[in-house]
């Protein structure tokens, strides 16, 4: 059997430390066993889907030092290998379910589903669908579609007994039937949900191993049941560990940095960062912490993946950062390769422009433009709580503010003021007095220096949201009560329940 495995991210967003990790365990796989590592975009969300995210994924992915046998990029026997381009193919399969009995179109209009959710939480059920769709007659489903009623197709999955496979990882793995819901397959724009796109690519591209998270555990059974109703033979299963933060919880943007690029952009080496990935799943047969990619694909077993979630701890890979930059960079290399990451010429250019005036002296460049090149602002409750304000407004203004700023992904100059200017009025506080300060000091350390906004844009995204997310853990955060609050006074745009409690 040839092998051939495949990471398949969606381009809806930052390059994930997550899409990071699979990618280098699929690659390992893949040049353990010489077989093949395969790159698919998942970009079925039109909604969500833009081709900046995926070009950030190849520049990530490559900045790591993973690269792949086919993909959107390189091509392939097994292409396309997006799946927006791969639409008519879906399209087929589904009819087959149809045809078959396996699957159903399901006419609930969004308000049906509302109000389902809202009975079954009176009842103490499980949210879910109630399968009012799955046995329509002949007679009424014609009906309906010469009325050209909405539809989605879903799967008929069994109402008894269970499903069973085998896990490369965690061994025989037992799911009831009962637990699973008629998963929707077609959504009504035509375009494939992942479950039913993930199964045919995955057949039609012969893959052999599925190497994901765990967070994907609980939908095997469904993709179980699609290979065996299409008859096809399903592939082996590997679940890797779950990424989890220091603080015991799930790896989240929420609360994490999690885009490849903050790591990048922070002055970290792509070697010791692939090094510190992974760790986070497998354990060498010396207990070896620092070694190649080479190294750990000679010595890989799948029995050495861990069942438990992997701490994704920054402490650890500065320290490894630290061993790589010692022994991989001579003296007479270092300044060159910190010139490259952050003192180039290109980045110089940008920063002139907004110390040209500021500064009356060479010597005053690195006091007010040095946080720009530092990882750990000096921060105090003083600087982040201007008029001393409480603690939890100045989370509610960070937060609020970087709602904002996510809601379009758009950071730029001018919509980071506009959005400072908004927050300032719907929290109800001075843009001026207590704004400003504040980011200024999340971003700078500091209550002045370069233009506030331009800083951000030169420290990019990734960058900012981090320095916004520490500020709010500096200053202890919000708790869940609070930020459940905060988030629908968010959705409303009224605050005056958090403001006024």
């Amino acid at each position: 059997m040839t092998v051939r495995v495949r990471i398949a991210p969606s381009p809806t967003g930052d390059p994930h430390v997550g899409t990071a990790y699979m990618a280098l365990y699929n690659l390992i796989f893949a040049r353990h066993f010489q077989g093949k590592f395969i790159l698919r975009i998942e970009d079925t969300d039109q909604k969500r889907s833009k081709p900046e995210y995926e070009e950030n994924i190849f520049k990530a992915l490559n900045w790591c030092g993973i690269h792949w046998d086919e993909g959107p990029d390189v091509g392939g026997e097994f292409g396309p290998y997006r799946q927006s381009e791969r639409s008519d193919i879906y399209r087929k399969y589904c009819d087959i379910l149809i045809e078959k009995g396996h699957a159903y179109r399901c006419f609930a209009t969004a308000q049906e589903l509302a109000d389902m959710r809202q009975m079954r939480a009176k009842m103490g059920q499980k949210s879910g669908y109630d399968r009012r769709y799955r046995n329509l007659s002949e007679e009424e489903l014609k009906a309906r579609m010469d009325r050209k009623e909405s539809f989605v197709v879903r799967l008929k999955v069994p109402l008894k007994g269970e499903c069973v496979f085998q896990d490369e990882v965690k061994g025989r793995i037992t799911t009831p039937w009962a637990d699973v819901d008629d998963q929707v397959l077609l959504k009504s724009d035509g375009f494939p949900t992942y479950h039913l796109a993930n199964v045919v690519d995955d057949y039609l591209m012969k893959i052999s191993h599925v190497i994901r998270g765990d967070e994907w555990m609980s939908s095997t059974p469904k993709h179980i049941l699609l290979y065996e109703c299409f008859g096809w033979e399903p592939p082996k299963f590997v679940h890797m560990p779950l990424l989890f933060g220091t603080d015991g919880k799930k790896l989240s943007k929420r609360r994490n940095p999690t885009s490849i690029f903050f790591y990048r952009d922070s002055g970290y080496l792509p070697e010791a960062f692939l090094n510190f990935m992974s760790l986070m799943g497998f354990s060498m047969p010396d207990e070896k912490e620092i070694y190649s990619v080479d190294e750990i694909i000679k010595a890989f077993d799948v029995k050495r993946i861990g069942t438990s979630a992997a701490v994704f701890d920054v402490k650890k890979l500065d320290w490894l950062n630290q061993h790589y930059l010692i022994n991989s960079i001579s003296v007479d290399q270092l300044w060159p390769s910190i010139q490259n990451w952050g003192f180039n010429e290109d980045f110089m250019k940008k920063l002139m422009p907004l110390c040209h005036t500021r500064i009356k002296t060479f010597g005053e460049f690195i006091e007010l433009c040095g946080f720009l090149f530092m990882n750990h602002l000096p921060l105090t409750e003083e600087l982040l709580c201007p008029k001393s304000k409480p603690p939890e407004l100045i989370c509610a203004i960070i937060q609020t503010l970087i709602w904002h700023l996510e809601q379009n992904d758009d950071w730029s100059r001018d919509n980071f003021f506009n959005a400072s200017k908004e927050v300032a009025t719907l929290l109800e506080v001075n843009h001026k007095k207590v704004i400003m300060p504040v980011l200024f000091a999340s971003l700078t350390g500091k209550h002045t220096g370069p233009p506030l906004f331009d800083s951000a844009v030169l420290l990019g995204k990734d960058r900012t949201r981090a320095r916004l997310l520490k500020a709010m853990e500096f200053l202890g955060g919000l708790s869940n009560k609070k930020m459940q609050l905060l988030q629908k006074c968010w959705e409303n745009k009224d605050f005056q329940k958090f403001i006024n409690p």
